[in-house]
């Protein structure tokens, strides 16, 4: 059954993006990311434009996120105080990139920063933890201990001002750091139309040095009021939020990613890490694939062209 997406300007089978939303949503509860990184390049593929789709499945990012975190609560696996500084740094950053975003839209080139942006951060972040749990993966079935953490921690950390404590993260540290995470990931969502987890998460595991516990759950925290600041202000500010989008990917999105929660259990964590890292590399390649091949393809075969 094909719907018509008035702010895409294109018809769409309903029940495959309600199917979408779940897979998606599936795969957030799975790794406990929001899913945008999937979900915006997806949405290009089926022909609806980057502009539209980074800013309309936003509420699909909230609504996974959300279910995480609800589940993390449970667990004692947020850190709020940690969470609620990174989310004002998103707040900031998310101002900043819708205005970025509105001005690449007017130069016309918001399809080529949003087709470069997964490519660069996709690209090299998923290699790198499909590096990271390749490589776990082989000291495990050779019975190799594993290297020892380096527990130290930056000494710049200590150095700047606002120092404050973080109980849960076991930290106290300046404000700065988690704040400037915090903006980073703002930009990245109006941009990509992602929370910003796949960047986070490594940074707070590996310059922050949080607890691993808390880690995920904080986020997850994080993400839900960056992505829905993101998503007013694009609705606002550049009328690209397509409300029917919206809506049926956020259907499928809470179903999927309650099961993907249940199943996260049943994997070793190097292993959910290198299908994460496989993931995001092909994600990143394929938008790399669309942003030079095709246009090359379209140069060659256009007819009356010499």
């Amino acid at each position: 059954m094909d719907i018509y997406l008035p702010i895409a300007e294109v018809s769409v089978n309903a029940p495959l993006l309600i199917l979408l939303g779940a897979a998606v949503g599936f795969i957030s509860g799975l790794f406990g990311i929001g899913g945008g990184f999937l979900m915006a390049p997806i949405l290009i593929f089926m022909g609806i434009p980057p502009t539209v789709a980074v800013a309309s499945q936003a509420s699909h990012v909230v609504a996974s996120s959300t279910s995480g975190v609800i589940s993390y609560t449970a667990k004692k696996g947020v850190d709020y105080r940690m969470g609620g500084i990174m989310a004002l740094g998103g707040a900031i950053g998310a101002l900043g990139g819708v205005e970025l975003f509105r001005l690449m839209r007017l130069l016309g080139q918001a399809d080529l920063v949003v087709a470069l942006s997964y490519l660069i951060f996709l690209g090299a972040i998923g290699g790198l933890m499909l590096k990271e749990s390749l490589e776990a993966i082989i000291r495990r079935r050779k019975g190799l201990p594993a290297p020892r953490p380096q527990n130290r921690r930056p000494l710049w950390l200590y150095g700047l001002p606002w120092r404050m404590k973080f109980p849960r993260s076991g930290l106290y540290i300046s404000a700065i750091p988690p704040l400037g995470l915090g903006v980073f990931a703002g930009v990245l969502s109006a941009i990509m139309g992602v929370g910003g987890g796949f960047i986070l998460v490594p940074a707070m595991l590996y310059v922050l040095r949080m607890k691993a516990n808390v880690v995920v759950g904080t986020s997850l925290f994080q993400i839900i009021i960056t992505t829905a600041i993101t998503t007013v202000l694009q609705s606002g500010r550049n009328q690209t939020v397509d409300i029917v989008l919206s809506s049926l990917l956020l259907f499928g999105g809470v179903v999927g990613a309650q099961y993907g929660a249940r199943m996260s259990g049943k994997f070793r964590a190097e292993e959910l890490r290198a299908v994460l890292g496989l993931l995001v590399l092909l994600v990143g390649i394929q938008m790399g694939l669309e942003l030079f091949v095709r246009p090359a393809e379209m140069f060659v075969l256009a007819p009356g062209v010499d």
